[in-house]
């Protein structure tokens, strides 16, 4: 699978900030779903805490474009219109909170959000609350609703000077990633008579200029964010993708697995969407029709 599988650790304040940084935002800067509360279709499916509430808050890290990222202030992206597809049907908002990718899911546990939906792939170290390099239990139990399919994907430089084909030719070449990832992991994994020099930064942008500048042969990373890197850096003239998918696995939307009354009218508002069409046209907007499922499920990623 491609990004996000992260070590699960300590829980900062800064990941549970809103988009806008203002603690006082507005509904329609917090979120692109201003949904009035209890006119949706499934509200009554929700917790008696978020109709309440009349807020589902999210935490998401806004820098992996098109899946989810800041354009003037606002949350942009294919997921933050999904959740205003869902927020529709269910009738309360979704909001958005920008955090680091690698405190969303500890954030989550300690209850700072609600649901964490950041193209976050769904595994079974995250399910069960496991470190992925130790198998040690770290935290409770997750669930995750599986929306999305995405794989890995190579990004080169325009023209591939480096003749890559595979992730066998990146053995012995400086390639870049984003930490805390299920494609970091993925790198580490490939077996290479001289392993490959591995340069892991904190957000996809810094990997992506690292190849942009030369200073990579290779930058690896989801297909919707490399695609759409492709499409964009330079006018479409910066970079290419090449080979197919490595190691397609679902995204889910976490909640925890103790909140199933959650966990099921997400499940629900998903099918909703996808029935109706809505789901499909938000793909279809970003260019990511490629990833669509015909039923959202749980904890598929086993």
């Amino acid at each position: 699978m491609a990004r996000h599988l992260t070590a699960l650790g300590a829980i900062t304040v800064a990941a549970a900030l809103a988009v806008t940084g203002c603690g006082d935002e507005s509904p329609e800067a917090a979120s692109p779903s201003a949904s009035d509360p209890g006119k949706g279709p499934l509200y009554d499916t929700l917790p008696a805490s978020v109709r309440k509430a009349g807020v589902i808050k999210v935490g998401s890290d806004m820098l992996y474009p098109p899946m989810e990222f800041i354009q003037n202030g606002r949350p942009t992206g294919a997921d933050p219109d999904l959740a205003a597809v869902l927020g529709r049907e269910l009738g309360v908002r979704f909001q958005f909170s920008n955090g680091t990718f690698d405190t969303l899911l500890a954030n989550l546990r300690a209850k700072h959000y609600d649901i964490a939906m950041s193209a976050l792939n769904d595994t079974e170290e995250r399910q069960k609350g496991l470190d992925p390099s130790t198998g040690e239990k770290i935290g409770e139990d997750i669930d995750f609703v599986d929306y999305f399919t995405s794989g890995s994907s190579i990004m080169v430089k325009k023209g591939n000077p480096e003749n890559i084909e595979s992730l066998a030719d990146l053995c012995g070449k400086r390639t870049a990633v984003q930490s805390g990832s299920t494609t970091y992991d993925l790198l580490q994994a490939q077996k290479c008579d001289e392993p490959i020099d591995i340069e892991a930064y904190d957000t996809h942008q810094e990997a992506q200029a690292r190849l942009k500048s030369g200073g990579a042969v290779a930058d690896v990373a989801d297909f919707p964010v490399t695609s759409y890197a492709v499409q964009t850096s330079g006018g479409g003239e910066d970079f290419e993708i090449v080979g197919d998918q490595i190691d397609p696995g679902p995204y889910g939307i976490a909640v925890l697995a103790s909140n199933t009354e959650l966990r099921d009218a997400i499940r629900g508002a998903l099918n909703a969407a996808i029935r109706d069409g809505s789901y499909g046209k938000v793909l279809s907007k970003w260019n990511v029709s490629k990833g669509a499922v015909t039923n959202a499920t749980i904890n598929s990623g086993t």
